[in-house]
């Protein structure tokens, strides 16, 4: 598995991060906890030593299930466990953003619980909270730093004068913002900055919620409780165009005998900014897929082909804003 130097960290973290969302089932549809459990192994298995999940992930499941599965494994040596604070919900699941110290003090035990460990390797806050000054979260991170609780600490979803900010109260050793083929915002401002500073980045989305492994025909409808239900690209206005996107890309990544979504979690690791890339399984077999970006690159040739593509397909993009959670 192809390693990297992951920012201002002292550590080699795989390319590829195992995404656990789908884990916690919550927002795709259900998940399968032995099924989920056997593919948190065989990523371990395969090198993949960068592993990502939230609290809000199932409501505490895919902490839960990770958990379990690093119990099963036997030693947590030489593997980067992220996981995050900073959201809340209600006993209807409605979520709203709270990092209030006290929040993130008692986020960190019970995700310490959960997953079994002394220490959370990436602490990030998931979504900036604008009722919370950013100095007051960051003493609390930094506070949990000096106690032995938490490495480094890491953002998520914040945008570039954001970071800042908190910057200014202490150190970001990480981002995670959303990023792949069809959702490129962060390349035009957040990279470059995270680069210039040497701040890792995994970004997520990689698979733009599955829309890039190539599995749909564009006619596909989402039950109630499936994120896609809401995103508009799965509408049928726009389906059908980024589906046909993804069939021409499915062209190149056959001239290096990979798959759709090999090829999109590639393209995202080539460009610039970029230290790592999430990629959320539900399988061992989906995990082996994604293990296959490790160890090759996109010629210049077929990175300019890409951007024809998207020039002809998508004319009006759309990001991934209506993922966002409440403020209040």
């Amino acid at each position: 598995m192809e390693k990297t130097r992951f920012g201002g960290t002292e550590c080699e973290v795989s390319v590829i991060v195992l995404g656990t969302w789908v884990t916690g089932g919550w927002a795709w549809g259900g998940s399968d906890e032995k099924e989920s459990t056997r593919a948190v192994l065989r990523a371990l298995e395969l090198g993949i030593n960068f592993i990502d999940t939230a609290p809000v992930y199932g409501f505490g499941k895919s902490e839960e299930i990770l958990g379990k599965a690093l119990r099963e494994w036997g030693s947590n040596s030489g593997l980067v466990i992220a996981t995050k604070c900073g959201l809340e919900w209600d006993e209807n699941e409605r979520i709203r953003r709270n990092s209030s110290p006290e929040r993130i003090r008692y986020e960190v035990d019970q995700s310490l619980k959960r997953l079994g460990v002394d220490c959370i390797d990436l602490y990030q806050i998931h979504w900036p909270d604008f009722n919370v000054p950013f100095a007051k979260s960051m003493e609390a991170m930094i506070e949990l730093q000096r106690q032995g609780k938490i490495r480094w600490v890491g953002l998520s979803n914040f945008n570039r004068e954001q970071v800042e900010e908190c910057l200014r109260h202490g150190p970001v050793h990480s981002l995670q913002p959303p990023f792949n083929l069809f959702e490129r915002e962060a390349e035009k401002d957040i990279l470059p900055f995270c680069q210039g500073n040497n701040i890792g980045t995994l970004v997520y989305g990689g698979l733009c919620r599955g829309l890039l492994t190539g599995k749909f025909e564009g006619s596909e409808r989402f039950p109630r409780g499936d994120l896609r239900r809401g995103d508009p690209k799965f509408k049928p206005d726009r389906f059908k165009n980024y589906v046909s996107a993804v069939n021409e890309f499915r062209e190149i990544a056959a001239k290096y005998g990979k798959t759709p979504a090999q090829f999109a979690l590639r393209w995202a690791l080539q460009q610039p900014g970029v230290t790592t890339v999430i990629a959320g399984a539900r399988t061992a077999a989906q995990v082996e897929d994604n293990a296959g970006v490790s160890g090759w690159h996109i010629d210049a040739a077929d990175l300019n082909r890409v951007e024809e593509i998207l020039t002809r397909h998508i004319e009006n993009p759309i990001g991934p804003e209506f993922m966002a959670p409440r403020t209040h």
